[in-house]
């Protein structure tokens, strides 16, 4: 691929009961050289829709619950003139500031797949649980044994250049799709670069994994099952897999 000339970028937003924070998020967003914010409502049983649309997003409706069925929701949405997507976090804890730096990559042909790393940036204190970091480190070490490529987290901040994503073949429907995605990426052989991101408690609103022990429980199993269930349609030994660029 060539470098991309001005490319038609949109940022999409998955979220559930995000009111409070969602129109400042938007805000910092379209502050930036973004073509469009996508805010995918996952069932909300607040203003959260109505607060994006008076914040200048296009708001799309995913009333069956699951963080990436809502993804997903979004990158159908997407126009067809679109030529990255970026994903983060409506919650105000993804800093927007650090958008471009996952999207140059992506426009000059340096990364086909590039996710901010929460652990290798700044934190806010209390921003991540312990258990959040201490998933984003076993997950990139069962990735880089598995696949040969370096993660450090999994992050909600990322980009892809929309028709990759699309050949992704993503199936994952809720909390285990930035693992796939991560999966899919280095299983496919696209060049994967990780790089620093700040991170920031959240802006408003209710935690509905990280503040919830239950829920906390129910994604990791999500998360571990995902991984191995993609390890086994996905060995490495099949694939021609080069150490991705961080």
């Amino acid at each position: 691929m060539k470098r991309m000339q001005s490319p038609v970028v949109a940022v999409v937003i998955p979220c559930l009961n995000e009111e409070a924070a969602i129109g400042a998020v938007i805000c910092d967003v379209l502050a930036l050289p973004i073509n469009e914010v996508i805010v995918v409502d996952n069932g909300s049983t607040d203003r959260t829709a109505e607060v994006a649309v008076a914040a200048g997003a296009r708001v799309v409706r995913e009333p069956v619950r699951g963080y990436g069925r809502a993804c997903a929701a979004g990158v159908a949405a997407l126009g067809p003139d679109t030529d990255i997507v970026c994903f983060l976090d409506g919650d105000g804890s993804d800093v927007p500031a650090f958008i471009p730096a996952v999207i140059v990559p992506l426009a000059e042909d340096r990364a086909d797949f590039v996710m901010g790393s929460r652990l290798r940036g700044k934190r806010e204190r209390g921003s991540l649980t312990p258990q959040q970091i201490v998933a984003g480190r076993l997950a990139g070490l069962l990735l880089y044994a598995t696949y040969g490529v370096r993660f450090t987290d999994m992050s909600p901040l990322r980009a892809m250049r929309v028709e990759n994503l699309r050949a992704l073949g993503m199936r994952e429907m809720t909390y285990g799709w930035n693992l796939e995605m991560q999966m899919r990426a280095a299983a496919g052989r696209l060049r994967c670069l990780e790089i620093p991101v700040d991170h920031r408690c959240r802006r408003g609103g209710q935690s509905k994994v990280s503040g919830n022990l239950v829920a906390g429980l129910r994604a990791a199993a999500k998360i571990v099952s995902t991984f191995f269930r993609l390890a086994r349609e996905l060995p490495a030994k099949q694939l021609d897999i080069p150490r991705g660029i961080y």
